[in-house]
């Protein structure tokens, strides 16, 4: 292969199935991602695909300071290497508030931001904020199509956001908007839709500005519709899948030109056919939710799965018969966010050679809080 960037020198170190991460890759990508943004005041990523430490570092040190995450614990390592602004972009139910304030007590510098879209939470939420030292920033949720979470923007969610306005525990943060549905190839096509879907959110906005209301910052999107949403200047955009792409963005959003920078590293271990080898990366190692192909070898380019089960993959190539058990197979994942998390560390790969290794911190769900 002309450019074997992803091969290891050293690999009797590396156990399989295992993660292996490109320190240089993510870099570049960081880089690439305030280039398109023109600014990092514009971008609030998403920790929820790394759930790594060292990642928010290097966002830190390249001038990105606001974050969004999905747990306790991913706002929590945030917080822990230096992030000054977080938003928990998911609605917190049951102990999760009581969990959200007692952050806010450990890290009293940290601006702490969650979205709601049920007036009872926000009651909730100021209750266990009634004495707090920071108030809490809340921001409305707002459903853009997908229907997964969010408030439809209209009545209703006036009257929410006003309760946010006129509380004097929470102070109002702005909107948040979603719209994982828009994943079209074609990026005009992708546009579209997303424009569409954003003329109710902006006619909201717009609705609460006539009113006196302040909108500090509206939160959309993720990387699917980060090139749209970069257009209008008021909004923060939050993609999250950028800094270690995947097979699945790669092949599906041609348009952005980010780099892999993670990959899965496993190993034959049974050749029960000719044309057929078995490899140690099953479910628990490779998101299993999305039909075959869950991966792809970038050092068998004709592989096909053909089984998978928890702990194997048998694949069929006209190469297999080549192939010795032992071998080693490097593979994009098609959906590196849930990956990382059925990893507890990655092996850091630096010019071909094994340098250390990055513990997955936030794939717990509960850290010390």
């Amino acid at each position: 292969m002309a450019d074997p960037w992803f091969q290891v020198a050293d690999l009797d170190n590396i156990p399989s199935p295992s993660l292996l991460i490109y320190p240089e890759r993510v870099e570049e990508n960081i880089r690439r991602l305030i280039t398109l943004a023109g600014s990092p005041d514009r971008l609030r990523p998403h920790v929820k695909t790394h759930k790594m430490p060292e990642l928010i570092k290097r966002q830190l040190r390249q001038g990105i300071n606001k974050f969004k995450c999905a747990t306790i614990a991913e706002a929590e390592m945030c917080a822990t290497v230096g992030a000054p602004d977080i938003l928990l972009a998911y609605q917190p139910v049951g102990p999760n508030i009581n969990r959200l304030r007692q952050l806010t007590e450990k890290f009293p510098d940290v601006r702490f931001g969650a979205v709601v879209d049920t007036p009872s939470i926000v009651t909730d939420l100021e209750g266990a904020f009634l004495d707090a030292p920071r108030k809490l920033s809340v921001y409305l949720d707002l459903d853009c199509g997908m229907h997964r979470t969010g408030i439809e923007p209209g009545g209703r969610a006036l009257d929410l956001y006003r309760s946010i306005d006129q509380s004097e525990v929470l102070e109002v943060g702005g909107l948040h908007a979603y719209d994982g549905h828009n994943h079209e190839q074609d990026l005009d096509q992708r546009t579209t839709k997303c424009e569409v879907d954003f003329q109710i959110i902006r006619a909201l906005a717009e609705e609460l500005r006539e009113e006196g209301m302040s909108v500090p910052e509206i939160v959309a999107g993720g990387s699917p519709t980060l090139p749209i949403h970069l257009k209008h200047p008021d909004v923060t955009c939050s993609p999250g899948t950028v800094f270690l792409w995947d097979y699945g963005y790669g092949m599906g959003l041609p348009d952005l030109n980010f780099q892999v920078a993670a990959l899965v590293l496993t190993r034959v271990v049974s050749r029960p056919s000719r044309n057929r080898v078995c490899v140690d990366l099953g479910h628990k190692a490779v998101a299993a939710e999305n039909p075959h192909p869950r991966v792809r070898f970038l050092n068998l380019l004709d592989g096909e799965a053909v089984m998978q089960s928890e702990e194997h993959l048998v694949i069929e190539s006209l190469n297999a018969e080549y192939a010795r058990v032992g071998d080693v197979l490097y593979g994009v994942p098609r959906h590196i966010c849930p990956t990382v998390a059925l990893h507890d560390r990655a092996y850091v790969i630096e010019d071909g050679r094994l340098t250390g290794e990055w513990e997955i911190t936030a794939r717990d769900r509960r850290l010390t809080i």
